[in-house]
């Protein structure tokens, strides 16, 4: 287990917000805590500590005056830590290299690619001629409904009909170097991780995962360790003290370490 930074950038601003409350109407999310620092000075702190494989995520939708404001802090970031950081938000065929030539290691996508509840095969295999395989990651964030997770899309807000489960992992993993996974019902919350969803994703073998949602203690570390039977990397944003949380950064690095030598 590893841990993976991330810098969510909003409104042209680093926040951590309550993923389930974000909304394009009108740019509004609840906000657990918004930053007087600008992305790159995050980016210093990890690349001191040289964590690498962590996230961006551009908050706002892609045809908005306030993506331009989030890009604008994106490459801020990647150029204080280039290769440091993947990329999320608003990615697709088009301009995916961009994004590499700016610097980031990887681009996140979720939207491009499952569109209409469904798998756009077509785009996924634009984004892979585009960028290749090794530099993509799919993002499947989810839901649960029905007792099943689904992926959501459109900054968390469209149920798909596509289940993360072990058939669509072995699927989509042909396509994607990793995969980031928000428990999107508990992110930004730290009220506990989706101990469901880590242990069904600790039971399958293939590329990395990334899990972010619900991490509030470390005790959740623990658990997360223990269902994710140490092959999941973890991502901690509101409970985090860089955010306004009460976890300290330079001892969730130890428990990690600590962890992973088990």
């Amino acid at each position: 287990m590893k841990f993976r930074p991330c810098i969510d950038i909003h409104n042209g601003k680093v926040k951590q917000i309550i993923g389930g409350s974000l909304l394009d109407k009108d740019n509004q999310v609840k906000e657990n805590f918004v930053s007087q620092q600008e992305a790159d000075y995050y980016a210093a702190l990890y690349k001191k500590e040289h964590l690498k494989g962590g996230h961006i995520i551009l908050l706002n939708p892609s045809n908005t005056t306030y993506y331009e404001e989030d890009c604008i802090q994106a490459r801020k970031a990647l150029e204080e830590y280039p290769g440091g950081f993947q990329i999320g938000g608003g990615i697709t065929h088009e301009n995916a290299a961009g994004f590499l030539n700016m610097g980031a290691s990887h681009v996140i996508v979720t939207s491009f690619v499952f569109k209409d509840g469904k798998i756009y095969y077509e785009n996924l295999d634009k984004l892979v001629q585009a960028v290749g395989k090794e530099k993509l990651v799919l993002d499947l964030s989810c839901r649960k409904k029905d007792g099943s997770y689904y992926i959501v899309t459109d900054r968390w807000q469209k149920f798909t009909q596509v289940k993360v489960n072990k058939e669509t992992l072995n699927e989509l993993a042909g396509y994607c170097d990793e995969f980031l996974i928000h428990a999107v019902d508990v992110e930004g919350k730290s009220t506990g991780i989706e101990t469901e969803l880590v242990a069904l994703l600790g039971g399958w073998k293939g590329i990395p995962i990334t899990y972010a949602g619900g991490v509030g203690s470390f005790g959740d570390l623990e658990t997360l360790y223990k269902l994710g039977k140490g092959q999941l990397d973890v991502t901690i944003g509101s409970a985090l003290d860089l955010f306004g949380g009460s976890m300290e950064y330079k001892k969730v690095l130890q428990k990690i370490h600590q962890l992973s030598r088990q």
